[in-house]
């Protein structure tokens, strides 16, 4: 049985996150965070699946790969320096798919993060623990809520290049949201309409359909600039 101060329940919806031991960098360069965003699709399945065996071929892409159904459904995801972000909900897969005792978002985290810490120790030859202790998780109860985090999730980016917009507002909207447009690592272009093979990360018709609408996401993420542009300070 699970001791976490958040129990996951199917049917409910949730918002998973993790970052560095100690604050430190999780993805270094664009090959990690390459590695991590098809971790997320590859790991999000029934079966287990060796990266090096079973996907570096010549003739198969990633993308391509039969991972089998998935055991978490994802509306949103995000890549920051230090940790990243997850919205997701269970898959109701019958008991005798995956089972009884298993829980789906638990161990779909268990083979992400240890998939990555993998990776991470033989790429930069380190030892010990990548990640600070068990993944965080938030419960999202409703509609406002779900609202609130999709755009707390993309627009999470925004410190990179404005470290106080949530506190201070946001300097310029114009140049903030030519940043979410030119930064890949993040389901943001996926609502944009942008067809990409990351596209296949997401499994949109599980959640909000509200955000399924590109000019409601748009409106969404510029409601949430332009409220923090007001409060800017005198």
């Amino acid at each position: 049985m699970s001791n976490r101060k958040v129990p996951f329940v199917e049917g409910e919806f949730y918002h998973v996150y993790s970052r560095g031991n100690s604050k430190q960098k999780i993805f270094l360069d664009d090959y990690d965070r390459d590695r991590f965003i098809k971790l997320l699709y590859l790991c999000n399945s029934k079966i287990n699946i060796n990266f090096r065996n079973d996907i570096v071929r010549p003739d198969i892409s990633v993308w391509d790969f039969d991972r089998s159904e998935p055991i978490v459904w994802i509306g949103a995801w995000v890549l920051m320096p230090n940790h990243f972000h997850i919205y997701l909900t269970i898959n109701n897969l019958p008991k005798s798919d995956f089972g009884k005792n298993k829980n789906q978002i638990t161990e779909f985290m268990r083979k992400l993060l240890t998939s990555y810490s993998k990776y991470i120790n033989a790429k930069y030859q380190r030892t010990g623990g990548l990640f600070e202790g068990k993944f965080k998780a938030t419960h999202i109860k409703t509609d406002p809520q779900a609202k609130y985090n999709f755009s707390y999730i993309h627009l999470n980016l925004i410190k990179l290049i404005d470290s106080k917009w949530r506190e201070n507002g946001i300097k310029n909207i114009k140049e903030g949201v030519k940043f979410l447009e030119n930064y890949k690592w993040s389901s943001y272009l996926d609502y944009k309409g942008i067809l990409r093979p990351e596209n296949k990360i997401l499994n949109r018709e599980h959640f909000l359909d509200y955000f399924n609408h590109i000019k409601n996401f748009d409106s969404e993420i510029m409601e949430w600039l332009k409220f923090s542009e007001e409060v800017q300070p005198a």
